[in-house]
């Protein structure tokens, strides 16, 4: 067997950017890079290893014996271990054989930077290329307009192990996915798809949040280059593509990246910072340069590579907090006597200032659960540097009040009306993700109280106050047609039930509301500013009714949006309006198509010089039991969508 022969990728200027961390294109040097050497072809390995006696690289080409291919350390004190094995060929399955020069121990670790895993429960890194021909030009060319924050961004948030199987419950693979997934989500009208984490994990329970892998989508859907066949043909249709990416916290497997060299070398050494208690995880430490190049890397590698719209980043709060799920005495406070990680948070700045310089046209979202300032402002003003943040206090606060008796919301109102105290304040997205479904948490159709009809109307009033409320939205699979049992990770949504008429009636709710959304600037174009929102009248306690108006950049494409809480039919319902003419009814979620009572206003009405809520006209309603109707002023051309 040949031995290893000295070559090197790095410049003296490549390892100057990693030593400070400033690197973001690792996955270029580091890895398994299939070149030619001296007009011989093979491999070229590069791992970081600084605190290693010696690193072989062990596969199926040498029998996994270690010292058969041992790699070269630099002499520039980088840690990095490199070389150029030749005839390996794409395919073959390796890993590092690292033995530490602090404590003697060996570790057999996977490529952080492999291109490819084996399919779980195997372990090793797989020797691959990215060639690929793109066919998404004209999205790519255009994706600054698609993905911009005064457009319409309707999220489809999919499990792929779980959306649908094959017969004997087999995953459906990328290229199956790439037919029916990119199929339906351009049928019910989603804007874009968020992918719970596809980067290798080892343990389907953990539903891909613990990588091993983060530069490999998994094999268990097929190889990487099928995957960009799923992201081509969604944006070939108009699709944007948005992963979940999980800087946060890893996994402590033997062959990931914990005590990977025999030192703490990616986590933070103190536990009380590089350990997470509820996860029983590893947490990286954000204070290490090339670890932060390690992971900012990552991140470009999926946009750049991978065509990747946006990045969806998981469990922020997490890492902002030094006491995050720890009890007293478990956490140190930072210099400053406080609770904020200080690394943690210029991390995340440094991470959204490279990626919103380097991309255009791409979104980062932070999953964010508390009330920490300016997640989704610019870090020129102080910010994080976002482009959006969850708003888990709307989907909270909406879901207590829709979990209770229509009786007794008259007296919760406030629950509604307080999310507009702080919508503003950040660039918000409205989820109703997978943590809302999961077990023990019942499906959507099962929070909403009364006999089947009941669920079924509170069901559509939910989703069309999420679509007419500021903010971009996301849904979970299968909330579009009303699941009824819990998420299950290890079975199909349930396809089934969209032969009965109340599901398919949800199911053409979403597809017309995202219709909706998308053809009213009123809803979008200021979705994230206070100028795009009006009260007609939140103090309607009594009868459980919310009015207002959406505004886009111009005044005559306003929409007006009238909520019923209640079952209660309210007839000649009477609102304000601020001009003359007449309205008409464009959505009303109670429309028998959508398995409701059909009552509605069937034609145009007309507004009267009768002042009412602090406006000098007005116009009588009827209200349909749960629902809500949406209305378009008759000088504006309107559509209609029942």
């Amino acid at each position: 067997m040949t031995k290893v022969i000295v070559h090197s990728l790095f410049t003296d200027f490549d390892i100057d950017l990693f030593k400070a961390g400033k690197h973001f294109k690792l996955y270029e040097k580091l890895g398994a890079h299939l070149i030619e050497v001296n007009g011989v072809k093979g491999v070229y390995f590069a791992v970081w290893a600084p605190t290693a006696q010696s690193v072989s690289v062990v596969g199926d080409f040498n029998y996994w014996t270690q010292g058969e291919h041992n790699l070269n350390v630099r002499w520039d004190s980088s840690g990095i271990w490199e070389g150029f094995i030749p005839d390996i060929s794409k395919g073959a399955l390796y890993k590092y054989k690292i033995q530490s020069s602090i404590n003697g121990v060996i570790t057999e670790k996977a490529d952080p930077f492999a291109l490819y895993c084996e399919k779980p429960p195997h372990t090793a890194s797989v020797v691959w290329d990215l060639d690929y021909k793109w066919k998404d030009e004209n999205w790519m060319q255009n994706r600054q307009q698609h993905n911009a924050l005064n457009k319409p961004y309707s999220v489809y948030e999919v499990h792929l192990g779980s959306w649908k199987r094959a017969d004997h419950n087999r995953f459906l693979s990328y290229l199956e996915l790439a037919d029916d997934l990119v199929k339906y989500v351009k049928e019910t009208g989603f804007t874009h798809v968020e992918f719970m984490p596809i980067m290798e994990y080892p343990y389907d329970p953990s539903w891909g949040y613990q990588l091993t892998g983060y530069f490999a989508p998994t094999s268990r859907f097929g190889k990487p280059q099928d995957f960009m066949v799923l992201v081509d043909r969604l944006h070939q249709e108009g699709i944007g593509v948005i992963l979940d990416w999980v800087p946060s916290h890893f996994p402590d497997d033997a062959h990931g990246l914990g005590y990977f060299d025999g030192s703490h070398l990616y986590e933070h050494p103190d536990r009380r910072k590089g350990y997470h208690p509820d996860w029983k995880s590893l947490v990286f430490n954000y204070g290490r340069n090339e670890v932060r190049a390690f992971l900012i890397s990552n991140a470009i590698f999926w946009l750049q590579n991978y065509h990747v719209d946006g990045l969806r980043v998981d469990a922020v709060a997490s890492m902002l907090y030094l006491d995050y799920s720890r009890k007293e005495g478990e956490w140190e406070a930072n210099i400053f006597g406080g609770r904020e990680n200080l690394d943690s948070i210029s991390f995340l700045k440094e991470f959204n200032e490279v990626i919103y310089a380097n991309f255009d046209g791409v979104q980062t979202i932070a999953e964010e659960s508390t009330s920490f300032p300016m997640v989704s402002r610019p870090t020129f003003t102080g910010g994080l540097g976002f482009g959006m943040k969850w708003m888990m206090g709307w989907m909270h606060d909406t879901l207590k009040y829709f979990q209770k008796e229509t009786v007794y919301r008259k007296y919760h109102q406030n629950d509604l009306t307080f999310s507009m105290t702080y919508a503003f304040t950040e660039n918000f997205m409205l989820p109703f993700s997978h943590d809302e479904v999961v077990y023990g948490k019942q499906s959507l159709i099962y929070k909403m109280p009364g006999d089947e009809w009941q669920r079924f109307a509170n069901l559509r009033l939910l989703y069309g106050y999420m679509f007419t409320h500021p903010g971009t939205k996301l849904l979970f699979m299968g909330a579009e047609f009303g699941q009824t049992s819990e998420w299950n990770f290890e079975q199909s949504l349930d396809w089934h039930l969209l032969q009965y008429d109340f599901h398919s009636g949800i199911k053409r709710l979403i597809t017309d509301l995202n219709q909706l959304y998308k053809s009213q600037p009123a809803l979008y174009e200021k979705q994230f500013t206070a100028d795009g929102f009006e009260w007609i009248n939140y103090s309607d306690h009594q009868n459980a009714v919310l009015s207002y108006i959406r505004k886009g950049n111009n005044s005559d494409e306003n929409v007006v949006v009238v909520c019923n809480f209640t079952q209660v039919v309210r007839e000649n319902y009477r609102i304000g309006i601020s001009k003359k003419g007449k309205i008409e009814e464009i959505f009303n979620s109670d429309a028998s198509i959508y398995g409701g009572s059909g009552i509605g206003n069937g034609k145009s009405l007309k507004i009267e010089s009768i002042p009412y809520d602090g406006r000098e006209f007005s116009a009588k309603l009827i209200l349909p039991p749960l629902s809500v109707t949406v209305y378009s002023f008759s000088w504006k051309k309107s559509y209609n969508y029942f």
